[in-house]
């Protein structure tokens, strides 16, 4: 992925992908989409992973909120209207571009949702929309990983193994992020558990409580009962 930057750095139209895209590199907000794109999908890919590291979370909260910060504005203000361009220009005909603007319209709100959450204080589902949203960043990985697996494996015309990976860069990356939410990250459990526990032994001690109350209050009658009829005997 890092070489592949490297090499567009030289703004050249006849480097890797850009050598299928032809029809389209003579148009100035095409090719200032694409560069864009290509040059902060790497920024979006770093920030995101540091954001899952425990000891930054603990030691370093306010480097997690910043880099949160950058993550979250590469995604929504620069690389979803860049690649929304890109995704309704891509290969791959009618079903290569509904991927892609699936892709890229999945990766906005997946972020925008975990933003607005962690703002109204919402940690669990913050967590949650930020694992979805990153398993779509790393798709830029997932896509071309799929690519060199399926061309060397398979004798696949250009324009169908386009399609095909259009879909398996992020729709594998979205079932395992599930998958994983699923079964290993369940907060909302662990936060819920105990408080649900409070609340059985608060309601055991209030109505404990309340036995002895009404225990203390039958004794103390008795006792008033005894003394007046012990009143009137003498």
């Amino acid at each position: 992925m890092l070489r592949m930057v490297l090499d567009y750095t030289a703004f050249r139209d006849d480097v890797d992908f850009l050598r299928f895209k032809q029809a389209y590199v003579g148009y100035w907000w095409w090719k200032t989409s694409f560069y864009v794109h290509v040059f902060s999908a790497i920024g979006a890919l770093l920030a995101g992973f540091t954001q899952f590291s425990g000891q930054i979370l603990r030691q370093h909260r306010s480097w997690h909120r910043l880099i949160g910060r950058l993550y979250a504005y590469d995604i929504l203000v620069i690389n979803f209207p860049t690649g929304m361009v890109l995704a309704v220009c891509a290969n791959g005909l009618l079903t290569g571009r509904i991927a892609f603007v699936l892709l890229d319209s999945l990766w906005f709100t997946f972020t925008l949702v975990a933003v607005v959450a962690v703002r109204r204080g919402q940690i669990a589902r913050h967590r949650q929309f930020m694992v979805r949203s990153y398993a779509l960043t790393f798709s830029a990985i997932t896509l071309r990983t799929w690519k060199l697996i399926l061309s060397h494996s398979f004798h696949i015309e250009p324009t169908h193994l386009y399609m095909m990976e259009a879909w398996m860069g992020f729709v594998p990356n979205l079932l395992v992020a599930e998958w994983w939410l699923r079964t290993h990250h369940r907060p909302w459990r662990g936060a819920s558990a105990p408080k649900r526990s409070r609340e059985i032994s608060d309601s055991i001690v209030f109505d404990g409580a309340l036995k002895s109350l009404g225990t203390a209050s039958v004794q103390a009658t008795s006792a008033r009962v005894s003394q007046r009829a012990a009143s009137a005997e003498r």
